[in-house]
Parts: C-alpha cells; structure tokens; sequence
C-alpha cells in the first residue's frame, strides 16, 4: 500500500519548514526575555521536523540522516547543560557566572523597566540553547522510532 503525501502538502512543508525552524530558534534564545526558552522553542523545531516526516516519509531521510546523530546530538545538549551548571560550582550550582561581566552576554541590566536587552542574561542563553538542542533531537528521535516502527508494522 502506497501512502505518499500530495503535491500540495510537500510544496506547504517546504515553504513552511524553514519558517518553523527560525521561529523555534528565536524562542530558543529570547527565552529569558519572553515566555519560552529552550524546552518551548525544542519543542518547536522539533514540530518541523515532525512535519517534514509526515510530508516526504522515511523514504527522504535514507542517506540524509545518520541514525545515531539525533543520539549524539542530544547526548552533547545534556553534557553541555551540564558543564553550564557546573561552571560556577565555585560559588553554588547553576550559579551565572557571565552576568554583569561585560563580556558574551554579559552587559549590564538597565535600571527601571527592562527593554529586553539580549545581551543581559549571562549563561542563560548557553543554558537554553543546550536544552533546546536536547528536547529538538530527543522528540526527533522519538518520532523517527515511532515512524519506522509503524512503517515496520505496515508492512507485516
């Protein structure tokens, strides 16, 4: 049984695949200046991978996709939200180390109401960008599990 995806929805998918991934981007790293962050914005891409799988099938991702990839990749988000954490162990755990330093991420907070200055949050941003490289390529993981296995299924 042949189940492949109209010409419409690959053409929607293609068109609306790269608009998802910047919109999951930008919640990734306004995260400590908006409702969001790592784990929304993760979430987020991993959606448009969701639907780029619905669209084009297994099929588009044979030669693409190296199946332990997604593993290592969120292997590297946990261990990088780690090292973030263990940073400032000097003074406590999770302590923000780059806030108020002048350097990356680290300007001053202006007084009275903040603007949404991007460059004030310190580790906060690394810290989002690790869980959101670790929730994109868990759920990413888990959806091509679920797909292949389907597939499998299908086919008995």
């Amino acid at each position: 049984m042949k189940t492949e995806m109209s010409v419409i929805v690959r053409t929607i998918t293609r068109c609306v695949y790269p608009l998802i991934l910047v919109f999951g981007f930008y919640v990734i790293m306004h995260g400590h200046l908006t409702p969001g962050g790592g784990f929304q914005g993760g979430a987020v891409v991993a959606s448009a991978f969701a639907l780029f799988l619905v669209a084009f099938g297994t099929k588009a991702l044979k030669g693409r996709l190296n199946p332990h990839l997604l593993q290592s990749l969120e292997e590297i988000g946990a261990l990088a939200f780690l090292g973030l954490a263990f940073l400032g162990i000097g003074t406590a755990f999770f302590y923000n180390i780059l806030a108020g330093s002048g350097s990356v991420f680290g300007g001053a907070v202006p007084s009275g109401p903040n603007p949404g200055v991007l460059n004030s949050s310190g580790t906060l941003p690394f810290m989002n960008w690790a869980v959101g490289l670790k929730v994109m390529a868990g759920i990413a993981c888990i959806l091509v599990a679920m797909l292949v296995g389907s597939r499998k299924e299908a086919e008995e």
